[in-house]
């Protein structure tokens, strides 16, 4: 054998036909706005998903990819499971290939469940309560023993057994938990206002109650007349307490009033039945004023907000309770526990070291495991919900993200990137929709959507990789180097608003004169005090706050309705038509009686999943088909609501269909960006910052002198900043003041003022540690802010 033979190549063996499935292959998606389009995406790699809003990156990722790959596994369960899981349609696609179990981490708040906190939604909290139900001191119980969710039952029951002779034989059980009893494990304790139930002043006869429906004229007024526990015509004031008492608290009580049989029910529990156990965004707007002005919440005093019962907060570890343990800021939290050396529980001390280092690692270390989930933002939620699939022992998953970079700091987006690199180099497929180029650039393969938005959008304009795409002259590529330059001249303050010892969450007695008539910038990392510093504005500056919260309304709310562009549209209808305007509403007389307006229809199958399909005889139009032979300029009010905002701009500004006021609206939304919004959209398909500046159109000509935004860049494409910052301007030089919440390089160079929050997050934030002009900011350097500022704009 020749000293050679032991180098010499071999011939590649013939891959196992289980290797060659290493693509997605979409073929002939037409789901929204997709254009018939074709795609093969490569497997256990990241690709980023690029293009202008409402280029149909989230109908390709979201509403084809995931839908598809969620509908099939629900598939597998049994049809008993299915009845109780959501129906979900095939999406609009000829053929989906290669498609793997796919987990969507989205920016959707975590519910609103008050017993919900980061340290439940993580499993942190799990962990915690195993250990302290092996090292606490005193020993009190299981895991269950340290749960806000779990009450303690104590209980006997008598079982009957067959032998010999029937004989009972008594069994005891109980439960131990660690849930509060005075406030059921929510922290928190409500309580009604009376002054809102009612004017003591006043009889009943007198209209005394000012609860919203109870009229003395309606039935709940001849029960009170007729049922004899109390004069209705005595001032509440001169009650007794027996009269009192059974006006608010009286159980449900069988009476006759007028020969008819009736239950009378005091005030209290009533209202609490009907109003107060409802979904407070489901409630009708004047009933969710009165539910909010009279009910009161306050912390539980027996457990002091922790949640837990006495016996629970007793048991220690090193003289910290659990109740210690999860109001400590996390990275605080980590180090204790690694402090800990117990080798019979080390394992899990590892577990739960790996998870709250991931925390930290995400830079989510500022936030407390007792943090109520409700209060996340949509940022921090996405992020809390990837702990969770960092120490997964899945692989071979597709992991879907939108927007992860929403509400981080530059300084942040590399920590987020190694995360997404890591869960790729688990063997898992990584998609992500992003705008922000730091993240583009970590992307193995890049697919950019466009050309525009709407209709003009739906298309591949370029697969590959991030030199090629500089290189394609798409818009995306165009716009990927973008760099805003300092602006050599700033405007001067006509005034200033001032804060003094503002103390709110992790602010430092904080004092800072906010400049007014200017475009004025709060920066800082994630967590350093910045939403805490704006929530401490004194009231009575007439400040129009614009968050991306959701917009309250029913899936029949869009943007036509929401404002008050659908009014005048229906008013010219009318007078064109000769007839009522109530006729082009589909929540009123024009609405389709089959599917009431909603435009579709839900068929409840018994055993098998309920689907959900357009409605039949309107075609998911909404409308009656009598209203559809009514035209404006040759469209019916279905073909209007259809149309894209920049579409329909210039349809009323001209000929038969010329309606200034209609035209005023649209010219807003364009202004803002949401010129691709169809006009008849659902306002829950909407994104964070596309409510954002939805809310912001309708408010642009408010009286308000002060406008506050939170991040507006979320969710504009690199080529929209630009018109973006062009509004902030033309904001400003009407003589507003303008005051954003922002991360982005480009609207921080642009701003007149800057007061930057820091140095870090958490108990290392809440302090001022810069004021003053962006080439101030990038001179001194001595910030994470002024430091990436400086790098961007090549100072």
């Amino acid at each position: 054998m020749s000293p050679d033979a032991h180098t010499s190549p071999t011939p590649p063996a013939t891959p196992h036909p289980a290797d060659t499935h290493d693509l997605i292959r979409v073929h002939g998606a037409r789901e929204n706005n997709l254009k018939n389009i074709s795609v093969d995406i490569p497997k256990r790699r990241l690709t980023v998903f690029t293009g202008v809003s409402g280029s149909g990156k989230s109908s390709l990722v979201f509403g084809t990819i995931a839908a598809e790959s969620q509908r099939m596994i629900n598939e597998t369960y049994s049809s008993f499971v299915q009845t109780l899981m959501p129906s979900l349609a095939r999406p609009e696609v000829d053929v989906l290939e290669g498609l793997t179990t796919a987990i969507i981490v989205d920016q959707q708040r975590m519910g609103a469940d008050p017993r919900s906190t980061v340290g439940t939604a993580t499993d942190a909290n799990a962990m915690l309560r195993i250990l302290f139900s092996r090292l606490g001191i005193p020993h009190i119980g299981p895991p269950s023993a340290f749960s806000f969710n779990t009450a303690s039952l104590k209980g006997s029951a008598s079982i009957s057994v067959e032998g010999s002779g029937k004989k009972a034989v008594s069994a005891d059980f109980s439960r131990t938990g660690g849930m509060c009893t005075r406030c059921e494990g929510r922290g928190s304790v409500s309580d009604i206002d009376l002054t809102q139930l009612y004017d003591a002043t006043k009889s009943l006869n007198e209209g005394a109650l000012t609860i919203p429906g109870y009229s003395m004229d309606g039935w709940y007024g001849r029960i009170l007349t007729g049922c004899g526990f109390f004069d209705p015509d005595k001032p509440i004031h001169a009650y007794t307490d027996k009269e009192l008492d059974d006006l608010l608290h009286k159980e449900p009580t069988k009476i006759k009033v007028d020969g008819i049989n009736l239950t009378y029910e005091g005030l209290i529990p009533k209202i609490r039945k009907s109003m107060l156990s409802k979904d407070l965004d489901a409630l009708q707007p004047h009933i969710r004023a009165f539910v909010e002005r009279a009910t009161t919440s306050t912390v539980c005093p027996e457990c002091d907000g922790t949640r837990l019962s006495e016996a629970a907060r007793s048991s220690k570890i090193k003289e910290i309770s659990i109740a210690d343990a999860c109001a400590m800021e996390i990275r605080d939290l980590a180090h204790w526990v690694r402090d800990l050396d117990e080798p019979s529980v080390a394992p899990l001390l590892a577990a739960l070291r790996q998870t709250l280092d991931s925390f930290v690692e995400i830079g989510l270390g500022y936030l407390s495991l007792d943090r109520p989930s409700a209060t996340l933002s949509g940022g921090e939620a996405q992020r809390v919900k990837m702990i969770r699939h960092l120490g997964s022992a899945l692989t071979d998953v597709t992991y879907i993200f939108d927007e992860p970079t929403v509400g981080l700091h530059p300084h942040d987006i590399q920590r987020m990137n190694s995360l997404l690199l890591r869960l790729r180099d688990k063997g898992n497929t990584v998609l992500v929709v992003e705008h922000r180029p730091e993240t583009i650039a970590i992307a193995d393969h890049i697919i950019d959507l466009g050309p525009g938005a709407g209709s003009a959008g739906g298309t591949i304009c370029f697969e590959g990789t991030l030199e090629k795409l500089r290189a394609s002259g798409t818009v995306t590529g165009r716009h990927l180097d973008d760099r805003t330059t300092l602006k050599p001249a700033v405007r001067k303050a006509t005034g200033a608003l001032q804060i003094r010892g503002a103390g709110t969450h992790n602010l430092r007695n904080v004092d800072v004169d906010i400049p007014l008539g200017v475009l004025t910038a709060i920066t800082g990392v994630a967590g350093a005090g910045k939403s805490s510093l704006i929530r401490s504005i004194p009231p009575g500056h007439n400040a129009i706050s614009i968050d991306q919260s959701p917009i309250r309304g029913s899936r029949r709310s869009n943007p036509a309705t929401y404002t008050t562009l659908l009014d005048p549209i229906r008013k010219a209808f009318a007078k064109a038509n000769g007839v009522k305007p109530a006729l082009f509403s589909a929540n009123s007389e024009g609405a389709c009686p089959t599917c009431n307006g909603t435009g579709t229809l839900y068929t409840d199958l018994g055993i098998m999943a309920g689907v959900t399909n357009p409605c039949e005889d309107c075609d998911g139009k909404r409308f009656h088909p009598s209203v559809l032979q009514h035209h404006l300029n040759g469209r019916d009010i279905s073909q209007v609501l259809a149309m894209p905002v920049t579409e329909a701009e210039e349809f009323f500004a001209t000929g038969a269909a010329r309606i200034p006021a209609a035209h005023k609206i649209l010219q807003r939304l364009t202004d803002v960006g949401l010129g691709y919004l169809t006009l008849g959209q659902p306002l829950i398909t909407l994104s964070g910052g596309e409510r954002q500046r939805l809310k912001l159109a309708t408010r642009m000509h408010d009286k308000g002198g002060i406008y506050i935004l939170d991040e507006p860049t979320t969710g504009l494409h690199l080529a929209d900043i630009e018109q973006l910052l062009g509004l902030l301007d033309r904001l400003v030089d009407s003589g507003k003041s303008v005051i954003v919440i922002e991360h982005h390089q480009a609207v921080i160079a642009h701003a007149d003022w800057i007061i930057d929050l820091g140095p870090g997050a958490g108990h290392d934030g809440g302090r001022i540690v810069f004021e003053g002009t962006p080439t101030d900011l990038v001179t001194a350097s001595t910030t994470l802010t002024g430091q990436h500022l400086a790098d961007y704009t090549n100072s």
